[in-house]
């Protein structure tokens, strides 16, 4: 929006000053900048005109919006001077223009001249080929835009009078606007943030106010054509410069996004930059395709982190100011890169056990990524169930370290805790990565890893993963959560109350037949201690039978 707003106020700039004719003002803007003032000595009296509306345009601006905040119980008042202006000065200007013009046989500044009343292009549009392609590189940055603004001001106006709009229904709206516009020999048609903020303020709530508009607008174009002839040029390009003035981004907003991602404050200026040099479609693109490759390597390359235990107590304080506190476990990245505080050590789950979070889609993309960084890991804090040295050259694979000291203290890996709460999607890729990891864990281990999931969003992604073997187990259950549930209304107190009732059931909140799927990560992590433990037992006893 930056870029675009420079490259029109360049190009208006001339027009203000009365030098647009003596170089090509549609030139990239900053040959446009060069331009004009290599020209500047052409200014003629259309500057004075330009100048001053442009003065006066901003002098009322900063005029009433110092009287509103200093006021503030007139500030409706103040609001619609300000956004009247335009047409004041419009009026203003006007008026100027015909006491200088309206006697001359040559007009002694530029004016808009004659104008066709009511509609005369009513008909049946007609492609050019020759017409056609010479639009046809601007059709794909029209239609961004376009569908850009539109539901941007939607959905500003939305939070601003609480409602919600549908995207898909207002790409819609457009869409129908502009079939039926060619045949009126209209513009491409998108929201206007202008035309709606003065209609939110003045008590619009419904799109009915789109038919009075309608109807002033055609008043106009068969009763005041007569006035637009003496319209100046210069005035109205000052309005022009005015208004998209407004839409460069300030410093504030700069700084938001220096804050919030550098990177996208790099592509920012990257599309500004391309808008001054060469133009705004070209901009537009650049900044698309540059947004669009900075998402897919954040997909590839995103980041999955081993988090560790931290016992936290969680005080509550009840009406009567008594305190009680009870403590909880709460899981954070080991290397604590969520920001949590340095002095905090997490606990490593130890043992074998691993907990792997998960910050995205589990993808074609991606998904190799995430399990080289996990096994890489796995690799390095676990030791083989077989020693290298007992396997054969052929038999052992080409990256295995050569040899293995009988006194390793490192465990043997046991389970792999997969967290999946912030996984929306798992494709196919992600699926047939998960069995391949697996397959290259257990014959690492040599016995069966057990693999539990977290926080799985969507049914889907349980059928993808069941469809592939996971999640079951054939010694069952060790650790599961149940809810009370009660079929009474009399009960919704102690509901609320955290208290089960006489009459209420302990129903499981997971299928009972999925016992590696959890609903949190405390519950996986006792559920892979306890086989854990199981599984020592079970080599104790065969070692003493043995």
């Amino acid at each position: 929006m930056t870029g675009s707003a420079l490259n029109i106020a360049m190009g208006q700039i001339p027009t203000m000053m009365g030098n647009g004719g003596s170089f090509d003002t549609k030139a990239a803007t900053y040959l446009v900048f060069i331009n004009f003032w290599k020209y500047i000595k052409y200014c003629n009296l259309n500057a004075v005109l330009g100048l001053s509306a442009l003065i006066l345009l901003y002098s009322i601006k900063f005029t009433c919006n110092y009287l509103a905040k200093r006021y503030p119980q007139r500030e409706k008042i103040f609001f619609f001077i300000n956004t009247l202006r335009t047409a004041f000065v419009i009026l203003l200007y006007l008026f100027i223009s015909w006491l200088i013009n309206h006697n001359s046989v040559t007009p002694r500044t530029a004016i808009l001249g004659n104008i066709t009343r009511g509609f005369h292009n009513i008909t049946v549009p007609y492609i050019d080929r020759n017409i056609f392609n010479g639009i046809a590189p601007y059709i794909p940055s029209v239609v961004i835009v376009i569908l850009i603004e539109h539901i941007a001001i939607a959905k500003s106006f939305g939070r601003i009078n609480n409602y919600v709009i549908n995207p898909n229904q207002e790409m819609i709206a457009v869409g129908i606007t502009n079939i039926f516009g060619p045949f009126f020999g209209g513009y491409p048609a998108t929201g206007s943030f202008s035309r709606t903020s003065i209609k939110s303020k003045a008590g619009v709530r419904t799109p009915l106010a789109g038919v009075y508009s309608g109807i002033v607008i055609i008043l106009a174009i068969y009763l005041l054509t007569p006035m637009f002839h003496w319209i100046s040029q210069a005035s109205l390009a000052a309005v022009i410069v005015h208004a998209v003035l407004d839409l460069v981004i300030s410093w504030n907003t700069l700084k938001q996004f220096w804050n919030v991602n550098p990177l996208e404050f790099f592509i920012f200026w990257v599309g500004v930059l391309v808008t001054l040099f060469l133009n705004i479609e070209d901009g537009i693109y650049v900044t698309v395709l540059t947004s669009c490759a900075l998402l897919l390597y954040r997909i590839a390359k995103a980041q999955g982190q081993f988090v560790g235990r931290v016992q936290i107590q969680q005080v509550t304080v009840d009406s009567n100011n008594e305190t009680c506190s009870r403590t909880r476990n709460l899981y954070i990245p080991l290397d604590r890169s969520d920001g949590t505080n340095p002095m905090i050590t997490p606990m490593s789950p130890g043992d074998g056990i691993f907990i792997y979070r998960i910050h995205e889609s589990f993808l074609y993309p991606n998904a190799a990524h995430y399990t080289d960084t996990m096994v890489t890991q796995i690799f390095r804090e676990t030791k083989t169930g077989k020693v290298q040295t007992n396997i054969r050259p052929g038999d052992r694979p080409w990256n295995a370290v050569a040899t293995q000291e009988d006194n390793d203290v490192r465990p043997r890996l046991h389970a792999l805790i997969l967290d999946f709460t912030g996984v929306p999607h798992i494709d196919i890729t992600g699926v047939q990565t998960l069995l391949d990891v697996r397959k290259q864990l257990d014959i690492y281990a040599d016995w069966q890893v057990n693999w539990h999931f977290v926080g799985l969003s969507n049914p889907w992604m349980k059928r993808a993963l069941i469809s592939a073997g996971f999640g079951s187990s054939e010694h069952g259950h060790t650790v599961f959560s149940v809810a009370h549930v009660s079929d009474t209304c009399n009960n919704y107190e102690n509901a609320q109350l955290d208290v089960p009732s006489s009459s209420s059931i302990l129903v499981p909140i997971l299928d009972i037949d999925r016992p590696f799927f959890h609903t949190d990560l405390d519950e996986a992590y006792q559920a892979a201690v306890i086989s854990l433990f199981r599984r020592t037992q079970a080599l104790d006893s065969s070692e003493l039978t043995i």
